[in-house]
């Protein structure tokens, strides 16, 4: 079974950064991909961003350009570097890893990023 276990949320103002970290336990196989998804209070979670180990990367469009993703594969470990942060950032961040970014079976807690104005 695959554990997923996020840290590095924190309370930054806008404009500041932040990087999130997340650790994974599992096969090659089950923890290829990684990736990072976010849910703000009253909306549907959705992906942020994702890699795999192959070293291939997605984004939303929202964070282009001020988010990167980046992994570890010998301590199976993902990172998610967030620059120029937003109030609109503000969200729980969730940790993800699977076989492919299409189908993430495994799950953090998540960890909480507050954005002030």
């Amino acid at each position: 079974q695959v554990q997923v276990v996020e840290s590095g949320g924190d309370l930054v103002q806008a404009g500041g950064s932040l990087r999130l970290s997340c650790a994974a336990s599992g096969s090659i196989f089950s923890t290829n991909a990684m990736g990072w998804y976010r849910q703000a209070p009253g909306k549907e979670r959705e992906l942020v961003a994702a890699i795999v180990s192959g070293g291939s990367t997605k984004y939303a469009d929202s964070i282009k350009g001020r988010f990167s993703i980046s992994r570890d594969n010998a301590n199976n470990t993902v990172y998610l570097q967030m620059n120029s942060l937003e109030p609109e950032d503000t969200a729980v961040y969730y940790c993800a890893a699977g076989p492919t970014w299409f189908y993430f079976a495994s799950w953090g807690q998540g960890t909480q990023v507050t954005v002030s104005s």
